[in-house]
């Protein structure tokens, strides 16, 4: 039977006429969920979108099992879909949880921590990213957001980029040139995020290269899944296990790992199947290795070996992936946390950054990043339609 679609709901605007008020250094709210779909980030970043930076306070809420049960129960549906606009009632459904999740993190961090702000950017959740066809879908109803706490919202951030051609991933990867440079770090220098897909920024002069380089935590977290578990703390079980070298070579068999840069990745893009036979601890430490050579890969790909590395992400407590992570690339691996950055809430500073840059029309993707034709800029606004 054929899944029926509807349109969502009317998209914001995008000359951000409304925004006037808006000061230029402004304090923004930056709001995520990752494809590892295991908490809502929030932080507050000081900025105007360039190189005034200054990092607030950050808070993590967690989604109840039943939230991300909702969520997954639509990514079916989301790929299906014949625009990142069209929803199914699973997708509405699941639309609407995202929705009350990341606004009640946003109330838990306002009420917490009494941080006045004077914008959010909201990347929303990922259910579905197809480049290849021109396709994106991040749910999440930013109009409902800003009539919540009556602040201007900049959502969809990835949606211009992909209609141009571009792969719409990584978009952090300006905001990683902006810490590096203001921290005075040695270039080139390499950042990786490791979510549930891993990504590269690399930065030396006037050259940005970003790309999903692979699995970092997506495929070891639904392994863990299926022992009741929702990660492998520490890496303790694939410290325990052993590397099975003939799986491994079967998952790094794979074309994305040749394609040059830029390039993007669905979370479930890469299947565990080459593990399944394997004893459990085996398959994670195997899926774990899996990670840190798809990220050896990635360094091969570069112009110029970096001589500074920074690790972000939830993939940077995880200490055996750490340690392959720097066998794979031969590099000393250091982490965001020992940066002076945030390993936890870079990408939530992030969205906040890119909500600034995208009101004043800087670009947030570039050809060495996405594959875009030129530098380009993208989201959108929701004003509040109420007062609070």
């Amino acid at each position: 039977m054929a899944i029926s679609f509807a349109p969502t709901a009317p998209e914001g605007n995008k000359d951000f006429a409304g925004a006037a008020n808006i000061p230029k250094i402004a304090r923004a709210i930056g709001v995520i969920s990752g494809t590892s779909m295991d908490a809502v980030d929030v932080a507050l970043l000081t900025t105007d979108g360039e190189g005034v930076i200054t990092r607030g306070a950050s808070l993590l809420h967690p989604y109840r099992a039943e939230q991300r049960a909702a969520i997954r129960s639509a990514m079916s549906d989301a790929m299906a879909a014949p625009t990142g606009r069209h929803r199914t009632p699973a997708l509405r459904a699941a639309e609407a949880v995202v929705t009350e999740a990341h606004g009640d993190a946003i109330a838990r961090f306002l009420a917490e921590t009494g941080a006045e702000a004077d914008i959010i950017g909201w990347h929303g959740q990922t259910v579905a990213h197809a480049p290849e066809r021109r396709f994106t879908m991040q749910i999440g109803d930013a109009g409902a957001l800003a009539d919540r706490f009556g602040l201007p919202v900049v959502a969809d951030f990835r949606s211009d980029d992909v209609a141009e051609g571009g792969e719409g991933a990584p978009l952090v990867p300006v905001y990683h040139r902006a810490l590096v440079r203001e921290a005075g770090l040695a270039e080139p220098a390499l950042v990786i995020n490791l979510g549930g897909v891993a990504n590269v920024t690399f930065i030396d002069g006037d050259t940005l290269i970003a790309f999903d380089t692979g699995p970092a935590s997506a495929l070891i977290d639904d392994a863990m899944a299926e022992i009741g578990e929702s990660l492998d703390e520490g890496g303790g079980v694939a410290a325990s296990g052993r590397v099975d070298e003939a799986a491994l070579a079967v998952l790094l068999d794979h074309p994305y790992f040749a394609e040059p840069a830029p390039k993007s990745l669905d979370r479930d893009a890469f299947s565990a199947v080459p593990v399944a036979h394997l004893p459990f601890a085996d398959r994670i430490a195997t899926l774990t290795r899996f990670s840190a050579e798809a990220l050896g890969a990635a360094v091969r790909l570069l112009p110029r070996r970096p001589k500074t590395v920074i690790a972000a992400g939830g993939g940077t407590y995880n200490a055996t992936m750490m340690r392959f992570i720097a066998d794979a690339i031969g590099e000393e691996v250091g982490s965001a946390d020992a940066a002076g950055f945030s390993s936890d809430f870079m990408e939530a500073e992030a969205f906040a950054y890119l909500a600034m840059r995208s009101l004043r029309g800087l670009p947030l993707t570039f050809p060495g990043t996405t594959g875009i034709a030129a530098p380009l800029t993208g989201g959108r606004l929701w004003m509040p339609t109420t007062a609070v």
